[in-house]
């Protein structure tokens, strides 16, 4: 059973599970160990919890500091595959930069995924940001985003191809040329569910053209209402529909206090700030995914979840946020924890049966 095509009202996700930290820029020593053994026993417990989809974050280079924040990252794809062997309904996304990954290696590794877990690999397409991996791999960023997308396109149009086609064809674009290519095995899937993070014009554009999912910040519940409408009517033109994510960091604890002062703790008194402050640089100078003044407003939200929403306080609290998020239109929230395998049982316990009294969610069927 495919979880993404459930009835549930308000969708749930994972992110950043495979990457050193998860999305704490802090020092703590409980900070996330992004090990297989952890990963697996997340995963396990999400999927018998009900959670729709696990969602990581492809990087190659991390942000410094103390503690090298995502210097040490899963591949996605290989986490991708080892997930989905390891569980029995949950959707396992794989998060694939197009600047790095050729369409037919991406379309055969995701295709033989999809086979292997019954019709469940999820691709999250990225066009790209970050400057100094692109360094690493000795390829020019294109600073106009338009140039990025395009490329992005013909990737994206020649991995849909190899997935539909029944013979051998030619391609011949502007950034891929090919002779006989072809796709075997095919996805189970049909559609397979594509999400694109992005919070540029170009990058919106791409998602309303190509995605299920456009995955994009919200500091708000006003914003995030905007957001939705504006993606709705835009995808409206476009003859699509295209439902609206974001990622959200989790602090929830039985008192108020209790949530806020391990907030504190861990994202004021322990924050890795040279690696928050390097982040924030990269994303002003190239991801446009914030705005200056998101920028300078949320450092600490940049410490405490990579600028994530922050969902902080009691299960009461947490789940009544969530509840505002989904009436500001949000489709699905990923999550974030400090220590994702030891906070997730008190969320799980506490926040989803929450939810499911609200109508957003619905009781766990296996």
């Amino acid at each position: 059973m495919n979880r993404m095509h459930n009835a549930n009202k308000l969708m749930l996700g994972i992110f950043s599970a495979n990457c050193s930290s998860g999305m704490a820029v802090t020092k703590v020593a409980e900070r996330w160990d992004n090990s297989w053994e952890n990963n697996l026993e997340l995963v396990k417990m999400c999927d018998e919890a009900g959670i729709e989809f696990m969602l990581p974050i492809a990087r190659w280079i991390g942000y410094g500091g103390e503690t090298d924040f995502h210097g040490d990252v899963l591949e996605t794809v290989t986490w991708c595959a080892v997930l989905t062997a390891q569980t029995k309904n949950i959707q396992v996304f794989a998060t694939v930069h197009t600047a790095y990954n050729h369409p037919i290696v991406t379309a055969k590794q995701l295709a033989s995924i999809d086979q292997l877990g019954g019709g469940r690999v999820g691709l999250n397409v990225v066009a790209g940001w970050n400057k100094p991996e692109y360094d690493a791999f000795g390829i020019e960023l294109p600073q106009e985003h338009v140039a990025r997308y395009e490329y992005a396109q013909e990737w994206f149009d020649y991995v849909q191809k190899l997935w539909k086609e029944e013979s051998a064809f030619d391609w011949n674009g502007k950034y891929f040329q090919g002779k006989g290519v072809y796709g075997s095995p095919r996805p189970l899937q049909n559609p397979v569910p594509i999400l694109n993070a992005a919070a540029s014009e170009e990058g919106r554009k791409f998602a309303m053209r190509n995605a299920n999912y456009l995955f994009t910040p919200v500091f708000d519940f006003e914003s995030g209402a905007e957001t939705v409408a504006d993606v709705r009517n835009k995808a409206r033109q476009a003859g699509r529909s295209v439902g609206v994510f974001t990622f959200c960091s989790v602090v929830c604890r039985p008192t108020q206090a209790e949530a806020e002062d391990y907030l504190d703790y861990y994202s004021n008194q322990n924050a890795d700030w040279e690696a928050v402050d390097y982040l924030m640089e990269l994303q002003g100078m190239h991801a446009q995914s914030f705005t200056p003044e998101a920028l300078a407003n949320f450092r600490d939200r940049f410490a405490a979840g990579h600028g994530a929403f922050p969902l902080v306080g009691t299960p009461d609290h947490v789940a009544d946020q969530l509840e505002q998020l989904s009436a500001a239109g949000l489709s699905g929230i990923t999550l974030s924890f400090v220590d994702y395998a030891r906070e997730f049982p008190y969320f799980r316990d506490e926040v989803l049966p929450r939810l499911e009294a609200k109508g957003l969610r619905n009781p766990v069927t296996i």
